[in-house]
């Protein structure tokens, strides 16, 4: 299985493991699954730190560097093809990187890895709760 990480599914897998659901646990270390991560998560990522929302030690440069380094994931990258997919997409907010998140997936035949309630709600593409 080819799972796409949301935001806070990746953050949760590094900073706080006991917060995925048992399912999701073992899907995220299972070897044969590759696990995709979004350049929009470290710019959600990067943002939050701004905001103080979140703290990373020592700057989210090197934070992002060392977890991704920690475990094996693939870029999956936001291009024009993924942008123009999410008009396949529907989800019950407004939210655009949840929007363009869930066209990654459908673009890249990924399944998301949320909790997101709203983005679950959403149609035309392959979702992984984590509830």
């Amino acid at each position: 299985m080819k799972l796409l990480l949301d935001t806070h599914i990746w953050l949760w897998s590094r900073g706080e493991p006991a917060r995925l659901r048992r399912r999701v646990a073992r899907a995220l270390e299972k070897a044969s699954n590759e696990l995709w991560l979004s350049p929009l998560s470290v710019w959600e990522l990067a943002v939050l730190v701004q905001r103080g929302k979140v703290s990373v030690d020592p700057s989210v440069e090197e934070w992002v560097r060392l977890a991704l380094e920690r475990i094996s994931v693939r870029e999956a990258p936001l291009t024009s093809d993924v942008v123009l997919c999410a008009r396949e997409v529907y989800l019950p907010h407004r939210d655009p990187v949840d929007t363009l998140l869930a066209a990654t997936a459908r673009f890249y035949d990924l399944t998301l890895v949320t909790a997101d309630e709203h983005t679950l709600a959403g149609k035309g593409f392959s979702a992984l709760a984590n509830r």
